[in-house]
C-alpha cells in the first residue's frame, strides 16, 4: 500500500491487519509515522520509507495487490504547485501501476476522487465525462487513464472515485468539510465557503476503507479497467444544510462564519454502480460529525499544523525543507 500513514491509509492498514493480511506500507511519512505507531510492531506489517516517483520497484516483488493512496490529497494543496501535483498525483501513480504490472502484481486499486466531476447541474455517474477544474482533479483523471489502460488477463486495475471523506482517523484531518465544521463548532463558529449552495458527496473514513476491501475481493471480470464512485446517495449534501446537520448532531447552535467567494465546484453523485456489486457505505454524516465533535470536546483529538494538508504542504514549500537523504534520497518534496 502506498500512503498507508495518511488519513484513510492509517485506518485501512488496521483493517487489513485485522483481516489477516500481510501489509507493506510505502510512504514518505509526509505527516510523520505516528499514525501507524499503534500497529508498527505487528509482525505482518512492513514499513518502507520511499516516494512513488523513484522508489525501488523490488518493493513490489511477491505482492498480490497494490492499493495506491499516495497523493497530495485535496484541491487547495494541488493549486500550491500544479506541476508538482501532476508529478506526484499523475506521473507517480502511473509509475506505481506500471511497476505493479511488470512485477506480476495481480490487482491495482487507485484512490481517485469525485472532484473530477467539477461542476454539474444534474446527478453525475461514472458515464458522465469528467470536468476537472483544479490541478488535483486533472491529475486524478490522468492517473485513472494511465492505470486503467494497463488492464489485461493477468492484471486487474480499478479506480475508486471517493466522495469527500469524514470521521475519526489516527492521522486526523480538519481540512475536510464535516471535520472542519465540527472543529469550528467546538470553537464557537462553523466556517462555510460562500454561499453554501454547492453540492458535495461524503463518505465516512471507515466506509472508504471498506471500499478498498470490496475492490480486493470483487471478481476481476466485474471490475477490471473500470471506475467506481465510492460513497452513498444519501450522503449528497449542500454545504449550508450540511452545516446545520453537523450542528444538530453535535447538539450545539449553528453559528456561521462565511469566508471566500462562491465555490464553483458543485456535484451530486450517483453510487448505484458500486452498490449493484455489493458495496454499502453504512455511516451517515450525523454519526460521523457527532463522533468527531465528541472527540474534540473530550480532548482525544486536537487541531495542529499537521491536521491541515494545505497548511503543512505550504509550510514545507515556503521553507524549502528537504527530507534528509536517508528519507528521500536528498530530493526536494
Amino acid at each position: 500500500m502506498t500512503g498507508g500513514a495518511g488519513y484513510v491509509g492509517s485506518v485501512l492498514v488496521r483493517r487489513l491487519l485485522r483481516a489477516g493480511h500481510r501489509v507493506t506500507v510505502l510512504d514518505r511519512f509526509f505527516f510523520g509515522a505516528q499514525p501507524l505507531a499503534g500497529v508498527s510492531k505487528n509482525p505482518r506489517l512492513r514499513m518502507v520509507r520511499g516516494d512513488t516517483r523513484w522508489f525501488d520497484g523490488s518493493v513490489l516483488s511477491k505482492i498480490d495487490a497494490v492499493l495506491d493512496l499516495a497523493a497530495l490529497s485535496d484541491d487547495p494543496s494541488g493549486e500550491l504547485d500544479p506541476e508538482k501535483t501532476m508529478d506526484i498525483n499523475h506521473r507517480g501513480r502511473a509509475r506505481v501501476a506500471r511497476l505493479a504490472k511488470r512485477r506480476g502484481v495481480k490487482r491495482y486499486v487507485l484512490a481517485s476522487s469525485c472532484s473530477v466531476y467539477g461542476r454539474g447541474s444534474r446527478v453525475v455517474d461514472e458515464g458522465t465525462p469528467p470536468r476537472p477544474m483544479t490541478a488535483y482533479a486533472r491529475a486524478g483523471v490522468m492517473a485513472e487513464i494511465s492505470a486503467l489502460g494497463l488492464a489485461g488477463p493477468r492484471f486487474c486495475p480499478v479506480a475508486l472515485r471517493f466522495a469527500t471523506v469524514f470521521g475519526l482517523s489516527p492521522r486526523m484531518r480538519f481540512d475536510l468539510a464535516v471535520n472542519a465544521m465540527a472543529l469550528g463548532l467546538a470553537g464557537g463558529r462553523a466556517r462555510i465557503m460562500r454561499d453554501g449552495s454547492q453540492w458535495r458527496p461524503f463518505v465516512h473514513v471507515r466506509d472508504a476503507a471498506s471500499a478498498y476491501l470490496w475492490a480486493l475481493s470483487a471478481e476481476p471480470g466485474q471490475i477490471s479497467g473500470q471506475v467506481f464512485n465510492a460513497g452513498s446517495d444519501e450522503n449528497n449534501w449542500q454545504i449550508l444544510p450540511l452545516a446545520r446537520e453537523v450542528a444538530r448532531a453535535a447538539g450545539v447552535p449553528l453559528r456561521k462564519e462565511w469566508y471566500g467567494g462562491p465555490d464553483r465546484r458543485s456535484y451530486r453523485v450517483s453510487f448505484a454502480k458500486i452498490r449493484r456489486l455489493g458495496y454499502r457505505a453504512r455511516r451517515g454524516v450525523a454519526s460521523g460529525a457527532a463522533e468527531v465533535y465528541s472527540a474534540i470536546e473530550s480532548g482525544r483529538v486536537s487541531d495542529g499544523p499537521r491536521t491541515r494538508t494545505v497548511g503543512w504542504y505550504s509550510h514545507l514549500l515556503e521553507s524549502q525543507r528537504a527530507y534528509r537523504s536517508a528519507e528521500l534520497g536528498g530530493r526536494i518534496l
